[in-house]
């Protein structure tokens, strides 16, 4: 068995010279960033809300920024895609200051894995109302729940969107000597970007993962080898992302699915198969019982949204249109990262520092050489991606590469040199690249510095189970957005966006 060997990747010296040589750092300083997080809303004594989403945030089905993901309870945050990381880190504060501020005897749960939950029924399914648009969210949503449980549901996380400059992806394309047009050249080098981040995002797993442990109500009676940690949690001791591990997102069916992200071509070609292709488990659910819907269709994907990932090629659609459509017919517009844990010690489960670190590792990803996957090595990664989130800090964990095993310690130092390359261009760009790379390195050889490390020692130090120790964070945070009232113009924009929201729905009801 090889345990040490040197991964071979690209000398990026010579694309950065090539990326400077062409003008093409300027276009760097227009990167767009967006978030999208989602957070449970929560009783002052941990217990999942069991209202409805509250009036004065506005319609769920049509509101722009704030709606609600599986359950009536799971808020959704949606920030506009934006070049300014302070812009957007401050939009979803203001998010957060407007939804504190209209909640009664509730917080904001800033963290990843549930409270204490009272089984499977105590996570209320999503409502949107009674237009076409908004029973079809819903059904979708009690498909969810007939095939995999609301349980699983009601996990939260942070999807980062990225996308790059056509400036940049004009430049770059005569750089490479690439006569497609833009739109299929850009859609190719974000499906490299995209294999390459399948191949190294288990480093994000390790950096950013902050959920080793969680509440016994979650595996509601299910087997597993988690051990017990106080009276209501169970952790893995080395785990960084329980979330993102087969014990968070479960799901059989999709198990089997091997969509390929080679090209738009062979990944619409895999999803579309799913979207047709009936699962005897799901036709024995039944589409429609006793007049009432119980799923949208019986096939392994409802919609595909249903297929999980921990990264997706996007573009908005249009009216009418669905996402493989719009990308099909426009290309891919922007990637979106849907790996990242909530950190319950930063006050939005998100900061700076770690966007510049994306920023730093998604272009990595653009510029390293991707091969495509094959079934060999597409079976490694998913190893590796295991291995991660369930032993990610263990001292001389192994991970797979294709010359043997490599320790993961060795492996993120050989990342962390490219990563630095990568942060000096970008410092030409902007600010703080550099600054973020050192930030995160020393977490490289002292795993207890992560966030799923610090999470268990606080655990054990105060004595405290998960939902308790995340409970008293929530009641922190929540008081803490009380007590930044928005501006009047902020609170005016807000309150205007609940009015027009529910107008709009009203109006898609056919109700004005």
């Amino acid at each position: 068995m090889i345990t040490e060997v040197f991964v071979k990747t690209l000398s990026l010296t010579p694309r950065l010279t090539q990326l400077a040589n062409a003008d093409l750092i300027q276009p760097l300083s227009h990167i767009k960033r967006g978030i999208e997080k989602e957070a449970l809303r929560v009783t002052t004594d941990g217990l999942l809300a069991q209202n409805p989403h509250p009036y004065n945030l506005g319609s769920a089905l049509t509101h722009p920024h704030i709606t609600t993901d599986y359950s009536e309870s799971l808020l959704e945050f949606i920030t506009p895609a934006v070049e300014s990381i302070d812009d957007t880190l401050d939009f979803l504060q203001q998010l957060h200051r407007y939804t504190a501020t209209e909640l009664t005897a509730q917080n904001i749960w800033p963290a990843s894995m549930p409270c204490a939950l009272q089984g499977n029924d105590s996570v209320p399914i999503a409502q949107y109302g009674s237009s076409v648009q908004g029973k079809m969210k819903h059904t979708y949503r009690r498909g969810l729940d007939m095939r995999y449980g609301r349980i699983m549901q009601s996990i939260a996380g942070i999807h980062f969107n990225f996308s790059l400059p056509d400036s940049f992806w004009q430049g770059y394309q005569t750089l490479q000597g690439n006569q497609d047009s833009l739109a299929d050249f850009r859609s190719a080098q974000y499906f490299a970007l995209i294999r390459n981040f399948r191949r190294y995002g288990w480093l994000l797993l390790y950096l950013f993962g902050a959920s080793p442990a969680l509440s016994r109500s979650f595996v509601d009676g299910r087997a597993h080898q988690l051990a017990s940690l106080g009276s209501d949690t169970l952790y893995m001791p080395y785990a960084t992302s329980l979330r993102m591990s087969g014990f968070g997102y479960q799901n059989d069916a999709q198990a089997s699915l091997n969509v390929s992200t080679n090209n738009l071509a062979e990944y619409s070609r895999d999803l579309t198969q799913a979207l047709h292709t009936p699962h005897a488990p799901y036709t024995r659910i039944g589409v429609e019982v006793n007049g009432e819907k119980r799923q949208l269709n019986d096939n392994i994907l409802q919609i595909e949204n249903e297929y999980y990932s921990d990264i997706r090629p996007k573009r908005v659609t249009h009216a009418g249109e669905t996402p493989l459509q719009a990308m099909n017919d426009r290309g891919v517009k922007y990637i979106e990262v849907r790996n990242l844990d909530i950190n319950p010690m930063l006050a939005l489960g998100i900061d700076d520092t770690q966007i510049r670190f994306l920023d730093t590792f998604l272009l990595f990803c653009l510029l390293q050489d991707s091969p495509e996957i094959g079934e060999q090595e597409q079976q490694r990664l998913a190893r590796n991606h295991a291995r991660v989130t369930e032993q990610g800090r263990c001292p001389d964990l192994l991970l797979e590469t294709a010359n043997g095993e490599l320790s993961r310690s060795a492996w993120s130092e050989q990342l962390f040199a490219e990563l630095d390359a990568i942060a000096e261009l970008l410092d030409q760009a902007g600010s703080g690249y550099s600054e973020a790379i050192q930030h995160y390195k020393p977490l490289l050889q002292q795993p207890e510095l992560t966030p799923s490390g610090l999470m268990l020692t606080q655990l054990v130090a105060n004595n405290q189970d998960h939902s308790d120790w995340v409970g008293q964070r929530a009641t922190e945070l929540t008081a803490q957005w009380k007590k930044m009232p928005l501006s009047a113009a902020q609170s005016d924009y807000f309150k205007q966006l609940v009015s027009s929201s529910h107008a709009e729905q009203q109006k898609l009801e056919g109700k004005v």
